[in-house]
């Protein structure tokens, strides 16, 4: 009797496990009925493919897998999930998608699109309600999408330079490579404001040095500039102003006589600007920044000569022995 009381819940947390299994065999049964084959379940994700019923093709495409992991239209039903998840606006499930598809079919005559569709899905990936109606600039965001569909396009070309994808990758490419050298453009125009002048400096450089050819290295350099000069670094800066008047001679960092214009406003971050979001407050501030002037002679010239002004008159022992009383 005892033991029929134990084996009492173990029966019902079986039959309540069986009846689920039933409910959602039944439930799929019923999405997928008359589906019998593999070509009719292809036929099926491909209708919904066409429809823009992405949904439904995903959920297709991924019985037609299950039940036929080794069939004729296993392959084509892989790679064209990919795009029905990019069409849904997953961007991950495309991207691991297109990678296992890369892994399962290194030799597949669509291997180019696999890797065209990859890069594709990090280049959309900001795609979203919010972005449709208001503004939001693309080179101020967070550069890793960008870096990782640079990427993915890049393999493209040097894997598959003949494929019909190449021409249209290699667009987007440029385009990515001019964003991110606004983004490093960003991020030194922000150290600049805060007179991180070493930090703004490197990150002008570096778009100066890796991103020859963008509309940014004239910006770059004109940081560059700035930052030599209020370091006290003028051999430098006379070097990098050189190279802009030589090859941006129009940029708004100089003027109409070739002369470097600085900034005489810089950002003030003030905890009460902060906390009120920019609204109390000013943000904008005239400190006197230096050295934004030239000497006429080096800094060690000058530290030497006004040492020698300032050198106090040698005294005589008779002065000394008598404590500056007689001189």
């Amino acid at each position: 009797m005892r033991a029929s009381i134990l084996r009492l819940p173990l029966i019902i947390s079986l039959s309540l496990l069986l009846g689920g299994c039933g409910w959602f065999s039944s439930e799929e049964t019923d999405e997928f009925v008359g589906l019998s084959t593999e070509e009719q379940f292809y036929r099926r994700a491909l209708e919904q493919l066409n429809s823009q019923n992405f949904r439904g093709s995903i959920a297709t495409y991924q019985a037609l897998e299950s039940r036929f992991p080794f069939g004729r239209f296993a392959a084509q039903a892989q790679i064209e999930i990919v795009y029905a998840y990019y069409r849904n606006s997953d961007s991950e499930a495309a991207r691991a998608a297109a990678d296992r598809f890369i892994r399962l079919h290194p030799d597949n005559e669509n291997i180019d699109y696999a890797y065209y569709m990859k890069g594709l899905s990090s280049f959309t990936d900001d795609r979203g309600l919010i972005n449709r109606f208001i503004p939001i600039d693309p080179t101020k965001r967070d550069p890793g999408r960008a870096s990782e569909s640079f990427s993915d396009f890049s393999q493209l070309l040097a894997l598959y330079p003949d494929s019909p994808y190449s021409a249209d990758a290699r667009a987007r490419m440029v385009f990515l490579r001019n964003n991110l050298a606004a983004y490093e453009i960003h991020v030194a125009n922000y150290y600049l404001d805060r007179r991180a002048y070493v930090a703004a400096q490197r990150r002008g450089q570096y778009v100066v040095e890796n991103f020859q050819g963008t509309p940014a290295v004239a910006d770059g350099v004109a940081i560059m500039v700035e930052c030599y000069l209020r370091l006290g670094l003028n051999d430098l800066a006379d070097t990098s102003l050189t190279l802009l008047r030589e090859n941006y001679p129009d940029h708004a960092s100089i003027n109409n006589d070739g002369e470097f214009i600085i900034r005489t406003e810089i950002t003030n971050p003030s905890l009460l600007y902060t906390v009120s979001f920019g609204l109390i407050g000013n943000n904008r501030i005239e400190p006197p920044l230096a050295p934004n002037t030239r000497p006429l002679n080096s800094g060690s010239a000058q530290i030497i000569e006004t040492q020698t002004r300032s050198a106090p008159e040698r005294r005589s022992w008779f002065s000394i022995l008598t404590f500056g009383i007689f001189n």
